[in-house]
């Protein structure tokens, strides 16, 4: 398979799923939209949807690991939701350590000075552009 030139990255969550698309060629994400999800199932029409339209090469998940680096109870769902990503749409999938992504996106968007109430202006798919910065970062000719 040839390198990846285009990727779909998702924050996931129990409740929400932040998503992003970025390109290797650049080394840059964007935002794309937050998937309201049921204990941690999206609604995967949606998420279909999603790939159909931009027609990623790859996939990258966060990975929220515990502060010393531990898997914790959420990165085992999130495993869980990338291996169900690959099976569904048999693109690669990767998992990339996201520590922090959401706290960091809280504060650009209080430096933005988006003060608005976390649910009027939820940051999953700013951290979900993030986390997917960091990939190409460590992965520019993956």
């Amino acid at each position: 398979m040839s390198a990846p030139r285009l990727l779909l990255g998702f924050d996931y969550g129990t409740k929400q799923i932040g998503v992003a698309v970025g390109q290797a060629i650049t080394g840059q994400a964007r935002e794309l939209c937050v998937l309201k999800a049921q204990n941690g199932v999206p609604d995967w029409n949606k998420v279909e949807a999603l790939i159909k339209e931009w027609q990623p090469d790859a996939i990258v998940v966060g990975l929220p690991l515990n502060m010393d680096g531990t898997p914790s109870e959420m990165s085992e769902r999130a495993e869980k939701f990338a291996r169900r990503l690959h099976g569904r749409y048999q693109l690669p999938v990767h998992t990339h350590d996201e520590r922090l992504t959401t706290f960091e996106a809280k504060g650009q968007r209080l430096a933005q000075g988006q003060r608005g109430g976390y649910r009027d202006n939820p940051v999953d798919a700013l951290a979900a552009a993030l986390l997917l910065e960091g990939w190409l970062e460590q992965h520019p000719n993956t």
